[in-house]
């Protein structure tokens, strides 16, 4: 790329136009994607990547974070690919879902477009969206009974659906014929090229404004200054070694907790990310790829260091150890459905190390699982149903506020899907969409509250679920508490039940009538409960977060029978705790 310099105005101007392209190839998928996984809850991503290695350029501001860091080597993929086999033409655009080389798991399909000016390649358009079935034992993909990626649907190398322009009719129907939702995929994979169309004009329309050497320098100084920035915020932090560990429940096969283990090694202005203690890889499908590893500590990085912009600039002081065939380091076909229950716990370790290096940037503990819920049977009408679904909990609370109630993991800027949006689209009905009581971790600012989900089958219907934390809470730092575990249980003409493996089933039969019960996870609390201000625990008592015994026997604080603080009383109770 130029070595010429820009001005700050233009590079601002630059930047912000090129961001828009992205923005608005986002907004085209959510617009016409079938599914409501992308279309509802915004399951998805788009960038711009470097001609040669495949780096994060641009990214939009509502792309999925996951996907930003992940992207980078789904594009690698592509060139090595190209580097192999050639003819590499203008109109060209591969599709693939392999989770070993640049993706994540199989549901999330990325489509890669090569950009030409003067018949040179300029750089990379790139779309992922997560679509609803592609196959496998369990409708939906989310197979918690999974020993291989074979019994997780179909895995797609990189191929071209386009050759020089023209369709390849044959991959399609190859995609067509491993989904129990051939239509649901079409229009997302439709949409999805929509979105490339639309960025290749907008990107083309922008070259000849500005100039093709403009654009490139513009793409180097991007990188440059989120380089400086992040060599910048590691120096701020004291040298040292900061460890941190934490667990998942199991693999859905073996019922033994596995570890993900981090120590990170600050040196001046660099960072080293050493997981080489973590667990072996499993049977189970909560293996990860390094791939996705990295991509993970990308979007854990980035929720610490706000400041910093989104592009492959910001690893590039940052080094990794991770065990080829770990638990974080897994190949074929080792399955990797449940990926995004590992990832969330790799940016909550990530989060650990970092809060001992540096506590007034601590964060408590996320709920930490998506609680993937697939419910699927058959219409009156003979015609298949698949609701696929994540689940809301708490944030962990920071050293200035609160965490977030019933909110999205931190992989994830998207949305839940509204209750509406599901009951139009399937044949359930949720009888409670609501906050849980005393799931948040107390601290001086306590975690986000849990939710509770209670959903209906209108129809007979087969349940899996794949979630994670019903044997180890969601952690406190700087003296905050735990939140509350994960819990899920359903109702049918058998009885109810439980899962053997606490947070991971399949096989469970609902008829007409039967209803599933999910209760997330709060987030971990920041500091010492006794600190925290007793009108808040007051307020949040009124709100129904906390009740009165928690109040009093977690927050030490007393409360008159009108719901106010009782001053005297909250004083005497924080000085016997004290003693």
């Amino acid at each position: 790329m130029s070595g010429a310099t820009l001005d700050p105005v233009t590079l601002a101007v630059l930047k912000g136009r090129l961001e828009q392209i992205v923005d608005e190839m986002d907004a085209t998928l959510y617009r016409s994607a079938f599914n409501p996984t992308i279309a509802e809850a915004k399951d998805a991503c788009h960038g711009i990547y470097h001609p040669e290695t495949g780096d994060t350029l641009v990214q939009g501001s509502g792309g999925l974070p996951i996907f930003v860091g992940a992207m980078a080597f789904a594009v690698r993929a592509v060139i090595d690919k190209v580097a192999k086999d050639g003819g590499l033409q203008e109109g060209d655009t591969f599709v693939f879902n392999d989770p070993y080389d640049g993706g994540t798991h199989l549901n999330d399909f990325r489509l890669v477009r090569p950009i030409f000016r003067g018949g040179a390649l300029f750089c990379w358009m790139a779309s992922v969206g997560h679509w609803l079935d592609i196959g496998g034992n369990v409708p939906g993909g989310y197979n918690p009974k999974a020993v291989e990626s074979f019994q997780e649907g179909v895995r797609i190398p990189p191929v071209k659906l386009f050759s020089a322009g023209k369709l390849n009719e044959d991959i399609v129907g190859i995609l067509d014929a491993n989904s129990r939702l051939p239509m649901s995929n079409w229009g997302d994979l439709n949409a999805q090229l929509n979105a490339l169309d639309l960025g290749e004009r907008r990107l083309v329309s922008l070259l000849e404004d500005y100039g093709d050497g403009t654009i490139a320098t513009a793409f180097e100084a991007f990188s440059d200054r989120a380089e400086a920035m992040m060599r910048a915020a590691i120096r701020a932090i004291p040298d040292g070694v900061y460890s941190f560990e934490d667990v998942l429940d199991n693999d859905g096969i073996t019922d033994d907790m596995l570890t993900v283990a981090l120590d990170a090694t600050i040196a001046g202005d660099t960072m080293r990310l050493d997981f080489s203690r973590s667990s072996g890889a499993c049977q189970g499908p909560i293996n990860i790829s390094r791939s996705t590893t990295i991509a993970a500590c990308y979007v854990a990085l980035k929720h610490i260091f706000t400041d910093v912009p989104a592009n492959a600039g910001c690893l590039r002081p940052i080094s990794f150890e991770i065990v080829d065939g770990s638990l974080l380091g897994a190949g074929p076909p080792k399955p990797v459905a449940g990926y995004t229950e590992t990832i969330l716990r790799l940016i909550g370790v990530v989060f650990g190390a970092l809060a001992k290096a540096d506590p007034d940037r601590a964060l408590g503990g996320p709920f930490g699982t998506i609680n993937a819920l697939s419910i699927a049977g058959h219409r009156t009408d003979g015609s298949r149903w698949v609701l696929f679904s994540f689940f809301g909990g708490g944030l962990g609370g920071s050293p200035e506020s609160d965490g977030l109630n019933h909110a999205n993991n931190p992989i994830s800027t998207a949305t839940i899907p509204p209750i509406e949006i599901l009951e139009a689209a399937y044949p359930v009905i949720f009888r409670q969409w609501a906050l849980r009581p005393d799931s948040a971790g107390a601290g001086t600012y306590r975690g986000g509250v849990g939710a509770i989900y209670e959903v209906e089958s209108m129809t007979d219907a087969d349940v899996s679920l794949l979630g994670e934390r019903g044997k180890a809470a969601p952690f406190g730092v700087a003296g905050g508490e735990a939140a509350a575990m994960n819990r899920f249980s359903w109702k049918s003409a058998a009885g109810e039940g439980t899962p053997p493996m606490v947070s991971k089933i399949t096989g469970v039969r609902l008829a007409k009538g039967g209803r599933v019960r999910l209760e997330t996870p709060g987030g971990g609390g920041w500091g010492d409960p006794r600190r925290r201000d007793p009108q808040r625990v007051a307020r949040d008592v009124r709100l129904g977060f906390v009740s009165e015994g928690v109040a009093r026997d977690t927050y030490a604080v007393a409360l008159a029978a009108d719901g106010s603080v009782d001053a005297a009383a909250t004083e005497r109770l924080r000085n016997e705790e004290a003693l």
